[in-house]
């Protein structure tokens, strides 16, 4: 039941104008997404967070950028003893190596390993199957539609995120 306090979003306002059929089913692929990253992980002994680790390290060597310990704990908004301990799970498992940085040797980059490609591609790959077949079944214009508007979902989402993360003015302490 809807709390009459709680001012709602008024559906005639062109901000709000999204086809709610269309949000409902972002918000369930979103949901179903986590549900088989929870499945996959939990069969080879990984939390989402391990996962969501692997990915970040994935991206930014793919990029070419060096990954620290530093960057993952921005990225993934982790405590310095919370990203301690999942690097540390992450060197145990054999997902990741540390290598030691520049003249002074302080620094520490991480490193994917074959292991770490092995497992995910086990992991993923069902999923990858199903998309692509899934996928097949349209044109690659409108596939090209769809990328532009996932794109645009992502920034909206990332916009939303920070947003969110940023001191509401008009609130009153």
């Amino acid at each position: 039941m809807s709390d009459p306090t709680v001012p709602r979003p008024e559906a005639s306002r062109p901000e709000n104008s999204a086809p709610q059929e269309l949000v409902r089913l972002l918000q369930d692929f979103t949901l179903e997404a986590n549900h088989y990253v929870d499945a996959a992980g939990g069969r080879n002994d990984m939390h989402r967070t391990d996962l969501n680790a692997l990915a970040v390290i994935m991206r930014h060597s793919a990029a070419g950028k060096v990954v620290t310990p530093g960057v993952l704990r921005a990225e993934l908004r982790l405590s310095s003893p919370a990203t301690t301990a999942l690097v540390d799970r992450l060197h145990a498992s054999g997902h990741v190596v540390r290598e030691r940085l520049g003249t002074d040797r302080r620094q520490v980059q991480l490193q994917m390993t074959p292991k770490a490609y092995r497992d995910g591609s086990a992991m993923f790959m069902p999923l990858a199957i199903r998309m692509g077949k899934a996928m097949a079944a349209y044109s690659p214009e409108e596939l090209e539609l769809v990328t532009r508007f996932m794109t645009d979902m992502v920034e909206a989402t990332l916009a939303a995120r920070e947003e969110a993360t940023q001191p509401d003015a008009t609130r009153s302490t």
